[in-house]
């Protein structure tokens, strides 16, 4: 108990300091930031002042020069979001937004949706290659995308070059083994451009054995305007990622060779074509396939078994949207989808007392119809209205809505609401298991209904925001053990609620000085319990959800050095957490993990700019957990300790 207090004072005390350091060199600004445009909250380019949504838009740019490495690191810094994950450099991470569930939030890629079918996503392999932006969406948006975005959507969107053909390669090494290699070309002129990067990233792990990690992406973007009327775009990524850990369920390290692998690749071809001022047309494929495989050999004298995994999952899909513009204010968007989800696998237990294999050849389609309005009904007032309407194959209908309003003040305040219904569908397992366990094909789609109120005001070179969000989640699907005789082990029974608010404060201290600073309070519950009423469950009555801390603290300070060089130092404070640590005996597993903080620098400085024929040479580093907190995201699996990575990008062009 002594060692947590200890460690929530040291981490409030760095916290503290962060924010003192940003008040340093502050001056005053008058500085007019033009607000960013964003297409993921309403599937229109809209400027954010008019969006009745919380988003936050996330540089590439910013990212890479902050070193960070991944999509899970960059979300960290988003009020609501907690990333949570098993510690080592591939580990399992999950994102909880709002206090939903981990497969709550839907994650595109160039319009390409990531997830499994039935929402789930692993983000340690998502990694920040050829990025341009990330729009976080927080609150629900089944009405624009289907399954899944019920607490969130998170949108990649990756680049293309201007100019020139210009070059860049980039090396680090650093603790645990790490090197990080990438390269990337880029150029282009108003007809063509383009935009490829590779990457590799391995490191040895926490583990002083079996605990290696080796990551390898492949990005490109192509964009054609054969007139002025006429986009296009296809986008390609492949990703090729292994992962070997020793740990077991509670975290015990027993294992010498077991390993996980997933390989495949993502694309999408989008058509944008005006016809006329008034109407557009935009035409979206995507297709994302994936190949996840297992493997536990025996690995020690007398062990007894081998388990052994391969499945293929596919997600297809198409659709098309028309726009119909009325003025610079009022939008109508209809549009069709059609989604086509399969999953085909094997996988085999041997023992000495006998074989068992198992398969699976499973899918099935979605078709939906929707239709939004973006009202500008004056100068000060604008609102969204919005409906959707699936057909699933095996769940039948299902509806969702969504409105909002934006009310602007004066120049400096914006009042902001919004109401709206999420859904997941099940995963192929809770529909179609056999075996041991049992699906549920009758299983109807998680749902929510969602509202939030908003409020943000600029003094100044200062911004403040603050969002009240409350969600209510229905019909959540549990397991039990114990199903009465020839009944499924899965049901739609659980039901809770999560609210809270999100506070930020950003300014502009001039010199090139800024400093961000957010909280985020977060209440969950129970409302209806799980069918076994297990004390430890995932759904316990009036208990609050697992790994969703109620108090997040986040602060980051960004400086120039000089006209070619940038320091970043950024910190958050995480607070007690409800989890499950299977080491214990059973029906004592709940336990709370204590509060615990992170601090990270970054930096880099150009020793030689680009141009006239040279190239360009900058040093980067990065050092996480600056303070060596060794406070765990999950019961009993450890924290990455202090870690550095130190190297420099080579750059040659414009």
């Amino acid at each position: 108990m002594y060692a947590a207090v200890r460690r929530f004072r040291s981490t409030v005390f760095y916290s503290t300091l962060l924010c003192f350091v940003s008040t340093l060199g502050a001056q005053a600004s008058d500085t007019v930031t033009l607000r960013p445009v964003v297409v993921t909250a309403t599937r229109v380019s809209l400027s954010l002042d008019a969006v009745a949504a919380a988003v936050t838009v996330l540089s590439g740019a910013d990212l890479r020069a902050r070193g960070v490495r991944t999509v899970a690191e960059a979300i960290r810094g988003v009020p609501g979001a907690a990333v949570v994950e098993t510690g080592a450099q591939g580990g399992q991470t999950s994102l909880f937004v709002r206090g939903g569930e981990s497969d709550y939030v839907k994650v595109l890629l160039d319009g390409v949706p990531l997830n499994q079918a039935g929402g789930a996503f692993d983000f340690a392999d998502l990694t920040l290659d050829n990025v341009e932006r990330i729009e976080v969406v927080r609150g629900p948006a089944s009405v624009l995308y289907g399954s899944d975005a019920v607490t969130g959507v998170i949108h990649i969107f990756t680049r293309t070059g201007a100019g020139a053909p210009r070059i860049e390669v980039g090396a680090r090494v650093g603790t645990d083994g790490a090197v990080d290699v990438s390269a990337e070309l880029m150029g282009g002129g108003r007809r063509a451009a383009y935009g490829v990067a590779v990457s590799r990233f391995g490191a040895d792990g926490l583990y002083s054995y079996n605990n290696e990690y080796r990551n390898t992406t492949v990005a490109g973007r192509l964009r054609l305007a054969p007139d002025a009327h006429t986009a296009v775009a296809l986008a390609y990524r492949l990703g090729d990622d292994v992962y070997h850990f020793p740990t077991d369920g509670a975290g015990r390290p027993v294992d010498s060779n077991k390993f996980s692998a997933e390989r495949g690749p993502s694309l999408s071809l989008a058509l944008d074509r005006s016809l006329g001022g008034a109407i557009t047309v935009q035409v979206l494929t995507a297709l994302r396939e994936q190949r996840l495989e297992f493997t536990d050999e025996p690995d020690s004298p007398g062990e007894d078994g081998r388990f052994v995994s391969d499945d293929r999952v596919r997600r297809a899909s198409a659709g098309a949207l028309l726009h119909w513009r009325r003025g610079a204010a009022t939008v109508v968007t209809v549009g069709l989808e059609y989604e086509d989800e399969r999953q085909r696998g094997r996988s085999v237990f041997e023992a000495s007392f006998g074989s068992f294999p198992d398969s699976i050849t499973v899918g099935r389609w979605n078709r939906a119809a929707y239709a939004q309005a973006l009202l500008g009904l004056d100068r000060s007032l604008a609102g969204n209205v919005g409906l959707r309407v699936e057909d699933n194959s095996q769940f039948g209908g299902h509806a969702t809505w969504r409105a909002g309003l934006v009310y602007r003040v004066d120049p400096a305040t914006r009042l902001r609401g919004s109401v709206g219904t999420g859904f997941k569908e099940p995963t192929f397992f809770e529909n179609f298991a056999s075996g041991f366990v049992m699906g549920n094909p009758d299983l109807a789609p998680e749902r929510s209904t969602s509202w939030e109120v908003g409020l943000e005001h600029t003094v100044g070179p200062v911004t403040l925001a603050a969002t009240y969000f409350d969600q209510r989640f229905r019909d959540l699907i549990e397991f039990t053990f114990t199903p009465p005789p020839g009944a499924p082990n899965y049901f739609n029974v659980a039901g809770a609620m999560a609210d809270g608010v999100e506070a930020t404060v950003s300014a502009d201290l001039g010199a090139g000085v800024t400093a961000d600073l957010g909280y985020t309070y977060l209440d969950t519950r129970v409302l209806e319990p799980g069918p076994d009423g297990d004390a430890d469950g995932l759904f316990v009555a009036g208990r609050r959800l697992i790994r969703r801390p109620a108090h997040t603290l986040l602060a980051r300070v960004v400086t120039p050095v000089g006209a070619r060089g940038s320091v970043m130092l950024d910190g958050r404070v995480v607070g007690p957490r409800d989890d499950l640590d299977f080491s214990r005996p059973a029906g004592e597993r709940r336990v709370t993990l204590g509060a615990y903080g992170r601090v990270n620098l970054a930096g880099e400085y150009g020793v030689l700019a680009p141009g006239g024929g040279s190239p360009g040479i900058t040093i980067t580093l990065r050092i996480e957990n600056l303070t060596n907190d060794d406070a765990p995201d999950i019961a009993n699996f450890p924290a990455r300790g202090r870690s550095l990575l130190l190297g420099g990008r080579f750059r040659y062009g414009s």
